[in-house]
């Protein structure tokens, strides 16, 4: 059944029927990715999902793939399991379509330009924002399909807290965490550490010549990772604070291939960052933040060094916050941004920066609420380029609210697609796209729905061109969607699903028009069921996704399925608990991409000590 035809079948389903992520027992989370600042879920007019590390827990998520699948609009692949390289689609943009923030800090690779979703240590993030949605008016490069931000642990003022974890299960999987938090009113620090070993399975059924990793060699592929985090502020008084953030993940990966491909990548991600805020004048929030993050990559074979990739990004930001009514906001800004990389490769350039200004305005007159963005960025090697945004909400008397926006937004090229020896090109012009959205939204006496309608086109998409044997702004892709999520409580169960209906559409001229863009399923469905017996907890996730095709060509098909998660929890104290979680119990046979095995069915145990 094509997505057009579904849409009006998901239209008559009833919402309550569908849910969000987050916990209708939680009082409403504060965003800040969706304007820059401060704001309830509630309260935004984008789209937004907010994880927080309770739900984290409470659904035994390990990475960062746990996480975010089957959240609305998000589609995720894997190359072979844990610590293969994974992929993120934003409302079916491309996967170098979404922008990666840690703790403020722009990540991701310089050269690739996507981010290391795979090394992202769980049990050091505190909470995870989703912004569906263009916002290069905003931050610049890469938020066509929106921007992911994640929060690392954050100390609380109070006495010492420590915490511990440990788990086994298949595949040999062990892991380990250890942190110490703790502060006063003025002052508070967190540090965590932690072990991640699996032994994996074989990643990859490929076939020589014809696709996936090319190569057949039936091992076990294993991963190992070691990570820390580390951070903390101090309040001088009202008018000033400071803080800082630290992470630090290491991995190593073995994966099918050969000596040209390699076989083992050993990566570093790391992050670190410093904010001053100050309030010189009433109504006047001034915030100065640097920062800077590594994406190190080594390959080898056999245990033999092939190549590496290192990249590094700094930043600097400067944003101003001027209340000017109690009702009325504006931001100015201004963002600076070097990348340089180094290699065993020579490519012609391997640095450049980037001078973005922006401004913003919020504003609620009445039942009306308004949000406009305008934002200028200034890229060494391409020029000047302008996005804006455009939202306006309207609050109904019987509570419920509608959305309209309207945003630019534009993806420079990767130094790999304007450098890399013998492919590159330097000529190369920044993609673009513009996106409309309408959305609706509401409570009822058992939780919260929403349902979200968007349209985006992306022009002048990186594509390689077999006759000039070099990538070029060729392609054009035209994406719908549909968003449909509620929260329930009904006999003492939290209920929490979503699904997503997309149409993704090569629009280029040629063979390939009209196909669907590769790896992004046209529906996907989650619904989520916890509740607590005293100090047994309990739980299921479902989660079904539709078709999608791994090649523009669509000429490989990779079947839908669906997996069902249970878990389970006891706490033997307020402090001390014992998880269970049986991932895919039906032990389906599945692929996100082309030739690449996933986990069967798979157990996980958990003890956790956090008072």
């Amino acid at each position: 059944m094509t997505t057009r035809l579904l849409w009006p079948v998901a239209l008559m389903l009833p919402m309550a029927a569908f849910g969000a992520v987050e916990d209708v027992t939680d009082v409403a989370p504060v965003v800040v990715t969706a304007t820059r600042t401060p704001e309830t879920a509630g309260e935004t007019l984008a789209s937004v999902t907010v994880i927080g590390r309770a739900e984290i827990e409470r659904r035994q998520s390990l990475t960062m793939s746990d996480i975010l699948r089957g959240l609305p609009g998000v589609a995720v692949d894997n190359s072979g399991g844990r610590g293969q390289s994974s992929s993120v689609f934003l409302r079916g943009s491309n996967s170098d379509h979404v922008l990666v923030l840690i703790d403020g800090v722009k990540i991701g690779s310089a050269t690739l330009g996507t981010t290391p979703w795979q090394n992202i240590p769980v049990d050091q993030i505190e909470r995870v924002e989703v912004v569906r949605g263009p916002r290069s008016s905003l931050y610049g490069s890469e938020a066509i399909g929106g921007v992911i931000q994640i929060f690392t642990r954050k100390g609380q003022g109070g006495a010492l807290t420590p915490r511990v974890s440990a788990g086994a299960g298949t595949y040999q999987s062990v892991t380990a965490s250890i942190g110490l938090s703790g502060g006063n009113q003025q002052g508070w620090f967190d540090v965590g550490a932690g072990l991640d070993r699996t032994r994996g399975f074989n990643a990859c059924n490929g076939e020589p010549f014809v696709g996936g990793c090319f190569v057949y060699q039936p091992d076990k592929d294993g991963y190992k990772n070691g990570n820390l985090s580390a951070r903390a502020g101090w309040r001088a008084s009202e008018a000033f604070e400071l803080d800082a953030n630290y992470l630090r993940s290491e991995g190593d990966v073995q994966f099918d291939g050969d000596i040209y491909a390699g076989n083992e990548s050993q990566t570093l991600t790391q992050v670190l960052g410093a904010r001053g805020l100050a309030r010189p004048l009433s109504g006047w929030t001034s915030i100065l933040s640097v920062g800077r993050s590594w994406d190190d990559s080594e390959v080898s074979f056999e245990g033999v060094h092939l190549d590496r990739y290192d990249t590094r990004r700094d930043t600097i930001s400067w944003q101003n916050d001027v209340q000017v009514t109690p009702r009325q906001l504006l931001t100015l800004g201004l963002d600076y941004q070097k990348d340089r990389i180094a290699s065993d490769r020579d490519y012609a350039e391997d640095s450049r920066d980037d001078v973005g200004v922006f401004g913003e305005y919020i504003g609620q007159f009445g039942a009306h609420e308004l949000q406009l963005s305008l934002r200028q960025d200034d890229n060494q090697q391409f020029g000047s380029h302008q996005t804006g945004n455009g939202a306006w909400g309207y609050q109904f008397s019987n509570g419920m609210r509608l959305t309209l926006s309207y945003g630019t937004a534009f993806k420079a090229p990767t130094f790999n697609e304007l450098y890399y020896p013998g492919f590159g090109n330097p000529d190369l012009g920044p993609e673009q796209s513009w996106s409309a959205e309408i959305g609706l939204s509401g409570d009822l006496p058992w939780g919260a729905w929403s349902a979200n309608l968007y349209r985006t086109e992306i022009d002048d998409l990186i594509a390689f061109d077999a006759a000039l044997m070099s990538p070029q702004n060729i392609d054009k892709a035209r994406i719908q969607g549909l968003e449909l999520w509620s929260t329930a409580e009904i006999a003492g169960w939290s209920l929490d699903g979503n699904l997503t209906l997309l149409d993704p559409r090569d629009a280029s001229s040629g063979p390939s028009n009209g196909n669907l863009l590769p790896r992004r399923p046209e529906q996907t469905l989650r619904i989520d069921a916890d509740r607590r017996f005293g100090r047994f907890g309990v739980g299921a996730t479902l989660f079904m996704s539709g078709r999608r095709y791994d090649d523009l060509s669509n000429d490989v098909q990779l079947d839908g399925y669906s997996l069902l998660d249970l878990r389970a929890e006891y706490a033997f104290t307020d402090a001390l608990r014992l998880q269970g979680r049986v991932e895919n119990l039906l032990d389906a046979q599945y692929e996100t991409a082309a030739w690449y095995n996933q986990p069967g069915r798979a157990l996980f145990v958990t003890l956790r000590y956090e008072p």
